[in-house]
């Protein structure tokens, strides 16, 4: 053994839970709880559930999470760029 510490039952259903339900990354909960994320994986494979798929679902949450962040600045910036082109005209 490495001096890698041993994750309780409750700990590891919290990793999983914390991958398939906010797509959380496994290198960041292996860091997080200091494990590799090779004994994250091996929990996933174990846990029933096809770990491939709860991979790449894991994801695409968090593409969906990046992309709504970069639409919602997008709809900001062209509010904001309405309003001085508004203020712009009004000056002229």
């Amino acid at each position: 053994m490495k001096g890698y510490p041993s994750l309780t039952p409750e700990q590891k259903r919290e990793i999983i839970g914390r991958i398939k339900e906010k797509g959380e990354r496994v290198a960041d909960l292996a860091k997080e709880y200091g494990v590799q994320p090779r004994i994250i994986s091996g929990y996933l494979s174990r846990s029933g559930q096809n770990s491939g798929t709860l991979l790449e679902l894991s994801k695409l949450k968090r593409e969906k999470e990046a992309l709504l962040k970069i639409v919602g600045q997008l709809i900001v910036d062209q509010k904001l760029g309405k309003k001085i082109q508004r203020l712009l005209w009004q000056l002229i």
